[in-house]
């Protein structure tokens, strides 16, 4: 009897050992989840408040006739060509011309030049001769009256004889040329040329409530647009409200944009990022890799025996993309980058590319 329970014990010790070896392999043997990593470096974070505007010119004119005549434009010195849309200007540049000669007849202003020099002369004779005493006082003034009546009505005529060019105020590009045959007349207060100067231009934000304490005059700005996507403009907070709106809870400002290559145009629609804080040589890895808990924000890291381990973690300032890490992190630890969604504290993982 004792040998028939041993044979039974024995036989059930047999069972058993096949079942084990029968058993799934992933029941025994936890797989390597595949992930990518990268070490962790110090770099440079900015933080930003992001809002949108349209790019504005500085400076730009719209320069109508203000006298009548015979309209000719003029040659552009710098393509031997008449001017045109889009033509660069330099201040002080005459675009067009008006003639009449009429008009011109009417000034007199030759012979209000020969005027003026007469009352000039007339009055260094009268000052002389009143201090000898050969005049009165009374004399001398009414010579100095007659002298300055001249100068006005020169000055005068050569402001009137001015206006018989259109003149550019400020250097800039010619943006609208209204098409007029070539001496035709023209009456006064039409359409001639309209300038943008646009090297440095602005443009008008409206930024939320609680932003009012991190904006401030003077901080640098980054502008982009979607036609010049790999170039990014450098601007700078220029004007400030110090007022909110009590209808959208919003304060304004200006942003003042370097345009030196003429790259962004006016009218442009354009996204701006304002720097409010900037970080060197500091921890910095990308956002989505934050996962949040019940004990706050961690990252999974490679831990030498191919472990992942999960880093409680706390952030500084921040943008889109990137985050600073303050604690939690030191330099070179490997950072999963992609494959941590469905990790947990020690899983197994296996790095690849």
């Amino acid at each position: 009897m004792k040998n028939i329970k041993n044979l039974l014990f024995v036989f059930a010790m047999a069972l058993a050992a096949v079942a084990c070896n029968n058993r799934p392999e992933s029941e025994t043997t936890e797989l390597a989840v595949p992930v990518s990593v990268q070490n962790v470096k110090k770099g440079s974070i900015s933080q930003f408040i992001n809002t949108t505007g349209t790019a504005k010119s500085l400076y730009e004119t719209n320069l109508v006739s203000e006298v009548a005549g015979e309209y000719l434009l003029q040659t552009n010195p710098a393509t031997g060509r008449p001017f045109k849309l889009g033509d660069k200007v330099k201040k002080g540049q005459v675009i067009v011309v008006f003639e009449d000669d009429e008009y011109v007849n009417g000034l007199a202003i030759e012979s209000k030049k020969l005027n003026l020099e007469i009352s000039e002369d007339e009055y260094e004779k009268q000052k002389s001769l009143y201090e000898k005493g050969g005049v009165t006082l009374r004399e001398l003034r009414n010579s100095e009256v007659s002298k300055t009546n001249a100068r006005y009505d020169y000055e005068s005529a050569e402001i009137r004889l001015a206006k018989m060019s259109v003149v550019a105020p400020f250097s800039g590009v010619i943006v609208e040329l209204p098409y007029y045959t070539q001496g035709t007349r023209i009456t006064t207060g039409q359409p001639i040329v309209s300038l943008m100067s646009y090297d440095k231009m602005y443009i008008e934000i409206n930024l939320p409530e609680k932003n009012i304490s991190e904006v401030k005059i003077g901080q640098e700005v980054l502008i982009t647009n979607y036609t010049i996507s790999e170039d990014t403009l450098i601007g700078k907070v220029s004007e400030l409200s110090p007022m909110i709106s009590s209808e959208t809870r919003t304060f304004s400002g200006k942003l003042q944009i370097n345009n030196p290559d003429l790259k962004l145009r006016p009218g442009m629609f354009v996204k701006a990022d304002i720097i409010t804080d900037k970080k060197d040589s500091v921890l910095v890895i990308p956002k989505n890799v934050i996962l949040t808990g019940n004990r706050g924000k961690y990252v999974f890291v490679v831990e030498r025996n191919s472990a992942a381990d999960d880093r409680r973690i706390t952030t500084g300032i921040e943008n889109k993309d990137f985050v600073e890490i303050v604690e939690g992190l030191k330099e070179n630890d490997r950072l999963i980058i992609k494959g941590f969604e469905t990790l947990r504290d020690n899983s197994k993982v296996k790095i690849i590319l």
